[in-house]
C-alpha cells in the first residue's frame, strides 16, 4: 500500500480491545460496498455494508448485510421487536451518525448504544470487511470480534435467504 491510511476511531477502538484487523484502502470515490469488494479483491459476500434504519418509534437501528444483498425491512422490524423499520435517508443517516454515507461503521458508533444487527450469513464466514468510519477504508476482522465489539445480534434480515 503506497499511501498511508489515516487512523480512524474504529481502528483505535480495535487497538484498545486488542482485536486483530487488516486495513483495506481504496479510492474514497467508491461508495458502493459491491464496488469495494471489486477494488480490494474479495467476494461481495465478504464485504458488509452498514445501513441506518429507523423504527416506527424513530429509534435508530444499525444493520450489517452483505454488499450484494437487499435488506428485508419487515424481517429487521421483527428482529428488533418493532412494528416497522424504514431506511434513513442519506441526509438523516449522516446527521444521526456524524459519518458520511459510504463510511458509516458500527465500530465508530459503539458509544451511541444503538441496537446493531448482522445478517446470519456472516456466521458462515471467519472474517468480514466493514467500513472503518471513513470513506476509502475498510477493516477486515473476525466475525466473532465484530459481533462482540458492536454487540451485534445475528438475524435473518436479507431478501432471498433460505
Amino acid at each position: 500500500m503506497a499511501k498511508q491510511t489515516a487512523r480512524t476511531n474504529a481502528m483505535r477502538l480495535l487497538d484498545r480491545e486488542g482485536v486483530a484487523y487488516t486495513v483495506h484502502a481504496f479510492s474514497d470515490a467508491i461508495r458502493s460496498a459491491t464496488d469495494v469488494a471489486a477494488a480490494v479483491g474479495v467476494p461481495e459476500s465478504q464485504v458488509f455494508k452498514t445501513l441506518v434504519t429507523l423504527t416506527d418509534e424513530n429509534v435508530p437501528v444499525l444493520v450489517m448485510i452483505p454488499s450484494h444483498a437487499e435488506l428485508d425491512l419487515k424481517a429487521l422490524a421483527r428482529a428488533a421487536g418493532a412494528k416497522r423499520c424504514q431506511m434513513a435517508s442519506h441526509r438523516d443517516a449522516e446527521k444521526l451518525t456524524g459519518l458520511q454515507v459510504g463510511g458509516i461503521s458500527p465500530l465508530a458508533l459503539t458509544h451511541r448504544g444503538w441496537r446493531v444487527f448482522i445478517d446470519m450469513s456472516a456466521l458462515a464466514r471467519e472474517s468480514v470487511l466493514v467500513s472503518a468510519g471513513k470513506r476509502g477504508i475498510n477493516l477486515e476482522l473476525a466475525v466473532a470480534d465484530l459481533m462482540r465489539i458492536t454487540t451485534a445480534t445475528p438475524a435473518e434480515v436479507i431478501r432471498g435467504q433460505g
